[in-house]
């Protein structure tokens, strides 16, 4: 890693601290975190180079539970939620250890009692990250079930990206040495906060990142309208079920989302189907 890729990536994380977006429960060290945070308010240092091991964040089963269209909120707890509160937070990185704006992580995950929720879309939530490629998860410590460690299920996209789907885990949990899917490099980061945990994990993408760049532009073709169609168009907030035209292709919309450039339908099979 050059020194010119050094600075840039320094001056990232600098500059999320000033933001507000600092290493969410200043965690240092971890198989899972990309950067890490020193106590006392002073800039992170990275690690000698953007990954959670020597590659980009792994992938993992979906698993028989995933639904889509679930909804786009950060916080998964309501009224009269069971549990221990957990809050998870991190960033998204691409291969330059570059922030990803905008990415899309749809989190999935068992209730205190380790059931998942088939018919509605409790503990199933959907968000976006900013600008400095932060996220922030309100939920809490899922449940076991037979077969399985505690894990929380999620899918990453960076605009125009294929989805990394994937799980996390809890360290220092007895079942991670018995449980066939577990890996170790999915392993969050996590701290008692009282009654609650905090949690951090990074998630590096395999995306190419120039010296200014947070995510490529999308190699889609241009949108055109078919007779009596309604074309996608950027700016637009689609709601789940809407159906639009693109490229000469019809799509339905299956998550509800702010369309931006670089989400065009063909290359967010998150949030559009084919028709």
């Amino acid at each position: 890693m050059d020194e010119e890729n050094t600075l840039s990536r320094k001056t990232v994380l600098r500059a999320a601290l000033a933001a507000g977006v600092a290493a969410p429960v200043a965690l240092i060290g971890g198989p899972a975190l990309a950067r890490t945070t020193a106590a006392g308010g002073q800039a992170p240092e990275l690690t000698p180079s953007c990954h959670d091991g020597d590659e980009p964040t792994i992938e993992q089963t979906e698993g028989p539970y995933f639904k889509p269209n679930s909804p786009e909120r950060t916080d998964l707890v309501t009224p009269g939620t069971q549990g221990t509160r957990l809050t998870v937070s991190g960033y998204v990185f691409g291969l330059a250890c570059r922030p990803v704006n905008r990415a899309l992580l749809d989190f999935w995950q068992a209730d205190v009692n380790g059931a998942y929720d088939s018919v509605g879309y409790t503990f199933r939530g959907h968000q976006y990250t900013d600008a400095q490629g932060a996220f922030r998860l309100s939920t809490i410590v899922p449940g076991l079930y037979p077969g399985r460690t505690r894990h929380i299920h999620v899918k990453v996209q960076a605009p125009g990206r294929p989805v990394l789907t994937t799980q996390l885990y809890f360290p220092n949990e007895p079942r991670n040495n018995t449980d066939t899917i577990f890996d170790a490099r999915l392993l969050m980061t996590v701290r008692d906060n009282g009654s609650a945990k905090e949690g951090a994990f990074d998630f590096v993408l395999d995306v190419p990142q120039g010296p200014t760049t947070s995510a490529p532009p999308s190699s889609a073709p241009p949108s055109s309208t078919p007779p009596g169609g309604t074309t996608w168009a950027a700016g637009t907030t689609y709601a789940a079920g809407a159906r639009v035209t693109y490229g000469g292709q019809g799509y339905v919309c299956l998550q509800g989302h702010t369309a931006q450039p670089g989400w065009e339908p063909p290359s967010v099979p998150a949030l559009w189907r084919a028709e």
